[in-house]
């Protein structure tokens, strides 16, 4: 008896065969086959929002094939993935090949092992039509929100504009957080620090606390200096000596949220990067003979559980009592709950083998395979391991009526941290105000009473700092809170409004642009239930409760539909023209000195002098990523502004690194980045710096450009030229220098190949 299984990916097709026996034919849909149209709506919203399926353009020949395979077996399994997405692919795919729905053909694999895919096999079951039409209405609902919305940005934004559910909530959460940097004002407190000395001679950092009656904050100078000139007077007498023993807990092991959270804290993923490479480590990975073939290596990884097998449970226990010891297992093992609100489909992220250690298979797996392989595996290792025990001790000292403090801690049994320790958001776990225990770190020996010597004290001024923006882990982490989005819908949420050109990037955080700001506060005003954060989790809710057939697709769509459909109605009638302030560059008119804006014409995109007509100057505008900030601080550059006298500082823009005055916004004064060379110009004397141009290739140019044209592919040397005194260039690519003053020709073998 012959069996057909239908997959969306031949790689994991390519997986799969390698399980099973002759008798079974895997092949592969590559994705979705139906869709609805791109050049209509295709949701007829008259007709209880009967949507209007296609076969997708291109998918002609698959579908046929795919057909003839269909009809040459004696039985048919749709194996496409265990979520909602999966299901429609399954559901879709037996309408366009004539595959009866009241049969036991789908089956679902967690994990591409072998003897999970043979077992699934066994039991197959019938399409969850409940998945199918969540999927569904997900769809119509962005199809609907998309379609009607477009056409209203393009007459009150600009043309070409497209709007999205899910992304409008996004973008107004990094616009609201932009906002609130902006109308932050700071206030300032200040610390004191006394620099102690026990009478053993041992070193202890303490930090004003408070006095008697509680905790102080000290708000200006007068009042720090008060603390310091009274305890100059009073001395340190070591008061309350607390030793205690904590117990920190491991992380549950992974979803998909904190996958995508991780790995962009610890690894610097985006999350596209994340989710293609735990795509190819659930799909199967070949290993050799070795370890046997083909082998899928994580369970599925679209998940919002932190649920475990017992089974997986088990694996994990036995590995840990071998590499580390029965004193690193917990009594019994660790149950983790998952979030309210969670589907709990699938169980948490793991490896799918705990014989494949990620040491072991590293010359098989590409880089970012094996450095995500090698987070997840520690991860869950870590989920299932005994607690670390951390021995704390906090002192308070007297000083007259002021009481300082100093905290300490060490590890005494590291349980868990010997494998994994989960990461935090930059400016998360900490306030803006005095923590009053000047730093975590081991203390020596103190006990109550002992007198100790004061060698210094030293107050100082600080001030309250603005909420961080939002950076694409913290964003997710905060919409997952909220109840916005799923799994599925995580890993595209960033790209999708960084790409319309709603949100740009700067280093990690993410900005909003002024089309992303403009475009916001329309929603708001026009349509307010978009962009609001609980409709869009309310809405999340009523797609989990199709799927589990509390409501129906058509009642869900109905509701949605009359209160947007009055929204848009109003919304036309009184649409306006809304002015889009100009978008800066970092390029600088040559001109007349003035920052060029970004212009659109009949050729796309390009950089045009703010000025015209009075100025006519325009440049291309390259598309290229932004140049990495450097991975330590740039060279000092004696450097200063030829506007207001300012230091000169390095900024990130989002055309890659340049030096800006200090003193912006007062003064936008701003000179092209680079690295120094130990050269001056041959021109004006002024520093040279390397460059990119726009194939990427290096190039060395004066710091004073555009005033200065110096530049060369060629690096500049120190080295004079024999024959006329000239500059001595070494020319790129080969192991020669050469003179380039016209008329001279002088040039000479080196050593070295110059790259």
């Amino acid at each position: 008896m012959s069996t057909l299984i239908i997959m969306e990916s031949p790689t994991k097709a390519k997986t799969v065969k390698g399980y099973l026996g002759s008798s079974y034919r895997v092949v592969a849909s590559k994705g979705h086959v139906r869709d609805l149209p791109k050049s209509t709506l295709g949701v007829d919203v008259d007709d209880n929002f009967k949507p209007k399926y296609i076969n997708i353009r291109g998918k002609g020949d698959l579908i046929k094939e795919l057909r003839r395979e269909v009809r040459s077996a004696d039985r048919v399994l749709l194996a496409t993935d265990p979520d909602r997405e999966g299901e429609a692919i399954a559901w879709h795919l037996s309408v366009a090949l004539g595959i009866p729905l009241d049969g036991k053909q789908r089956v679902t694999f967690n994990e591409i092992t072998k003897n999970v895919v043979r077992e699934s096999i066994k039991h197959p079951r019938t399409l969850d039509m409940g998945l199918v039409n969540a999927q569904q209405a997900r769809r119509i609902l962005d199809r609907i929100v998309g379609y009607k919305l477009s056409p209203y940005l393009w007459n009150t934004v600009r043309s070409g504009l497209s709007a999205g559910r899910v992304q409008s909530v996004a973008t107004r959460i990094i616009v609201d957080r932009e906002e609130e940097i902006r109308a932050f004002v700071p206030e300032e407190y200040w610390t004191v620090d006394a620099m102690l000395e026990t009478p053993e001679g041992e070193p202890v950092k303490a930090r004003f606390w408070g006095n008697g009656s509680g905790k102080v904050t000290l708000t200006n100078e007068a009042a720090a200096m008060k603390v310091v000139e009274s305890s100059k007077r009073a001395g340190f007498v070591a008061d309350e000596v607390k030793h205690t023993t904590k117990l920190r807990q491991p992380s549950p092991p992974f979803t998909t949220s904190t996958l995508q959270q991780e790995a962009s804290r610890k690894l610097n993923f985006q999350s596209g990067r994340t989710m293609r490479a735990a795509q190819e480590l659930y799909e199967g990975v070949d290993l050799g003979p070795e370890f046997g073939g083909v082998q899928g290596l994580i369970t599925y990884m679209r998940t919002d559980s932190v649920r475990v097998s017992t089974e997986a449970q088990g694996e994990a226990l036995s590995y840990i009592n071998e590499k580390y010891g029965a004193k690193y297992a917990p009594l019994s093992p660790r149950q983790y709950k998952t979030r309210a609100g969670a589907q709990d489909a699938h169980e948490a992220i793991r490896p799918a083998n705990m014989k494949l250690e990620p040491t072991k298979i590293r010359r098989m797996l590409s880089v970012d395979q094996y450095r995500l392989y090698k987070l997840i595996w520690n991860r869950f290792v870590a989920s299932q391991m005994a607690s670390a025990e951390i021995a704390a001790v906090s002192v308070s000292f007297i000083s007259g009526e002021n009481i300082f403090r100093a905290n300490g801690s060490t590890v005494k049994f590291s349980g868990f941290l010997a494998v994994y320790e989960e990461s935090t958001d930059e400016g998360e776990g900490g306030d803006n105000g005095d923590n009053g225990d000047g730093g975590e770190k081991l203390l020596p020996p103190i006990n109550g009473g002992d007198r100790m010597k004061l060698c210094d004290i030293d107050p100082e001024q600080h001030y309250t700092e603005p909420p961080a923006r939002y950076t694409e882990a913290s964003l997710i982490k905060y919409l997952e809170e909220l109840g916005i989005g799923r799994p599925s819908t995580f890993p595209m949420i960033v790209p999708t409004i960084t790409q319309r050109g709603y949100v740009t990037r700067q280093g990690k955080s993410l900005l909003p642009t002024s089309l992303g700001e403009t475009t916001t506060k329309l929603m708001k005003e026009s349509f307010p239930d978009i962009v609001d954060c609980q409709f869009t989790a309310t809405m999340e809710t009523r797609l989990d409760e199709i799927e589990e057939g509390k409501r129906s697709m058509e009642t869900v769509l109905g509701e949605f539909y009359k209160g947007f459909s009055e929204e848009l109605e109003h919304a036309n009638k009184t649409a306006v023209k809304m002015d889009l302030p100009p978008e800066e560059t970092d390029m600088i008119c040559e001109k007349c000195g003035a920052r060029m804006v970004v212009k659109s014409g009949r050729y796309g995109k390009f950089a045009a002098c703010p000025n015209y007509p009075e100025c006519k100057n325009t440049k291309p505008l390259e598309k290229s990523e932004p140049t990495p900030a450097p991975a330590e601080p740039a060279p000092a550059i004696d450097l200063k502004c030829e506007v207001c006298g300012g230091d000169m500082v390095l900024r990130h823009g989002r055309f890659g690194n340049f030096y800006a005055c200090v003193n912006y916004p007062k003064c936008k004064y701003t000179r092209p980045y680079g690295q120094k060379i130990d050269v001056p110009c041959p021109k004006c004397g002024s520093d040279i710096l390397t460059k990119w141009g726009r194939n990427k290739s290096m190039f060395y140019s004066c710091v004073r450009y555009p005033e200065c044209d110096f530049s060369s592919w060629d690096r500049p040397t120190a080295e004079k030229c024999p024959k006329c005194g000239g500059m001595l260039y070494h020319k790129k690519g080969k192991p020669l220098l050469i003179c380039k003053t016209e008329g001279c020709g002088y040039k000479r073998e080196t050593e070295d190949e110059e790259k």
